[in-house]
């Protein structure tokens, strides 16, 4: 197989590979992130608007690790969603395409087929019929019991707009199942090692947010978001929400989405007693992020995370108060704590800074675990032969720079935290 193709038969009669083939073949290859075109439609004048539409952030887990694609000139893939109901259409587009009786043997990638097979059965073809479909907006409800409201302002053109979230299940709610089977095609193409879920185990809750949206006189729904949570049994009697998989569409990120989305799950989850305490399931950095606002945002109307308390230190109190009213783990409250202490230091009072720093340190130095998360960060301070080693057995110095290492990494997240507080309307 030639070097970065998938294709045979480029030999001349001496056998060696035909440099002249293969650099025309070059023009067939692409990645498969900048030619595929995801539109929401709301109306079909979105069809020919390129102001809506946006890519994947990755293609990996159709397309492989190169995340290429051969065997098509200017190739483009049209995958657009009627914006509420996520009827799908697939439209494949190129100029030339490599074919056995014109390249020697050689064929082009089936580039349907694994989209196909991500997608549930149904999907459209023929652009009428989507534009059909479209037409059939009006009718459709977002699935489920809604939980929450809220409206946001553009101060530039003080144009609003209204959101509204929904709680929803396979077992409880009719006709989401095959709702879900559009929704989750997302998440291939914006959650890393994300994979479908088995909604036949009715553990699994979803929470839905939805833009309510004035359109010829009347309102329809476009899809914002989603969330999956799934309900873990804690000994005795109690459960264990944990949340799975996170996501807001891009032409709605970085609008405060999904802090509401977080938010109205917790608010609904406080209210109940059987939850213990709500847990993440392998958060990515961003996420792990709007978790960290979300929770210290809400631990700072609690008692004691006072500004006062702060720099005596992480208290018991914290930690009971935290799990008590906002079902926070001990180590989710710590972390609230460092974020908040680091908001009302005074960095340039040298003392207040230092002791700070001590504290945080502290919490990094106790009894290191040997895991994969360890040693990826090892790899950036550790010769390879010292990584073999466990972590407790590095030396003073060692630790030393693991340690400073970690604390300049958390710095960095949590000041991003603190601005986000501190420029949030919210109290």
């Amino acid at each position: 197989m030639a070097e970065n193709f998938r294709f045979t038969g480029l030999y001349t009669q001496n056998g060696v590979t035909s440099g002249l083939m293969k650099n025309k073949l070059e023009a067939y290859k692409c990645c498969a992130n900048d030619v595929i075109n995801f539109k929401l439609v709301r109306e079909e004048k979105d069809l020919e608007n390129e102001d809506t539409t946006f890519r994947p952030d990755m293609t990996h887990q159709l397309f492989g690790d190169q995340e290429s694609i051969f065997g098509y000139r200017d190739l483009s893939l049209d995958v657009f969603y009627t914006a509420g109901t996520l009827i799908t259409y697939l439209k494949i587009k190129y100029m030339d395409k490599v074919t056995p009786q014109k390249f020697e043997g050689i064929c082009a990638d089936d580039v349907e087929k694994p989209i196909a097979k991500m997608m549930p059965p149904g999907y459209l073809t023929n652009i009428d019929e989507f534009v059909n479909a479209l037409s059939k907006e009006d009718t459709f409800r977002p699935p489920g019991e809604m939980l929450h409201s809220y409206k946001t302002e553009n101060k530039k053109d003080n144009k609003v707009k209204w959101f509204e979230v929904y709680k929803a299940s396979i077992e409880d709610t009719p006709d989401f199942r095959k709702y879900h089977e559009r929704l989750q095609t997302f998440i291939l193409f914006f959650i890393d090692a994300a994979s479908y879920i088995d909604v036949d185990d009715d553990r699994w809750t979803f929470y839905l947010l939805f833009e309510k949206y004035r359109i010829n006189g009347g309102f329809r729904y476009a899809a914002v978001g989603y969330m999956t949570v799934y309900n873990y049994y804690a000994y005795p009697e109690k459960i264990r929400p944990r949340i799975s998989q996170v996501l807001i569409l891009p032409p709605f990120q970085k609008q405060g989405h999904g802090a509401q989305l977080l938010q109205t799950f917790y608010n609904e989850t406080y209210t109940r007693p059987e939850v213990l305490d709500i847990t993440v399931e392998d958060p990515s950095e961003n996420f792990q992020r709007l978790r960290d606002f979300v929770d210290t945002r809400n631990c700072m109307a609690l008692p004691s995370f006072h500004p006062d308390h702060l720099l005596n230190g992480f208290s018991e109190e914290m930690a009971t108060e935290a799990r008590n009213k906002l079902k926070l783990s001990k180590r989710q409250a710590r972390r609230c704590y460092e974020i908040l202490r680091l908001k009302f230091v005074d960095v340039n009072n040298e003392e207040q800074f230092r002791a700070y720093r001590l504290d945080v340190k502290r919490r990094l130095n106790l009894p290191f675990h040997k895991n994969g998360r360890d040693f990826k960060k090892l790899e950036n301070i550790l010769h390879p032969e010292e990584l073999s080693a466990t972590m407790p057995n590095m030396t003073t110095e060692q630790r030393h720079l693991f340690l400073e290492k970690q604390f300049q990494e958390l710095l960095e997240i949590y000041q991003h935290i603190v601005k986000r507080l501190d420029d949030s309307n919210e109290p």
